[in-house]
């Protein structure tokens, strides 16, 4: 558990995450934020090593092992991005409090968590719905099993899946105090 001290809910922000399990729609939330925030966006999906993916494929799921490497691997990314841009958005599951723990460690930046969270049953006939490379559906229980709903002390903005993409997109935004200073195609 991280011994550092969280800044105030929201405000100082330079990495934002989108987390859930699969089929929330971090890809989508996270791609809507980053065109409000003209900031660049990196899906944690890009940053898995082909071993995982062929595990996941293989309806595998994945150990903890095999999460840190990918992990730091996409810390290290968003950090880089918003460092360059100011600011920086990415979807990754970050399903454990140390998954999250982690991923603020790595990435030496002030951080918020986006949790798209929703009942398991509108998820499930979301999975069943499409086509992913990797992520079949079988996971998905896996998933909810590993899920360590976000604790108070955490810098975490919860939001319901159920309003439309562009309509959570825009809670979240409101939600950072300091987009303020964001400055526009950074």
């Amino acid at each position: 558990m991280s011994t550092a001290p969280s800044p105030r809910p929201f405000e100082a922000a330079r990495v934002i995450i989108v987390m859930g399990v699969s089929s929330s729609g971090k890809t989508a939330v996270g791609k809507a934020l980053a065109r409000r925030l003209h900031a660049p966006f990196l899906d944690g999906d890009g940053y898995h090593p082909a071993a995982n993916k062929e595990k996941m494929r293989a309806g595998i799921q994945l150990t903890d092992a095999d999460r840190w490497p990918w992990l730091e691997s996409l810390a290290l990314a968003l950090r880089d991005a918003a460092e360059t841009k100011g600011v920086a958005v990415g979807a990754c599951s970050a399903l454990k409090r140390s998954y999250r723990d982690f991923l603020k460690s790595k990435a030496s930046l002030p951080l918020l968590f986006v949790h798209l969270h929703g009942e398991k049953a509108v998820i499930a006939a979301r999975i069943a719905r499409r086509a992913h490379e990797y992520m079949p559906a079988s996971l998905l229980d896996s998933q909810f099993a590993i899920l360590e709903m976000p604790a108070p002390d955490e810098n975490v903005l919860t939001i319901s899946i159920l309003d439309p993409v562009e309509t959570i997109a825009g809670k979240v935004v409101k939600s950072l105090i300091h987009r303020r200073n964001f400055k526009r195609g950074q």
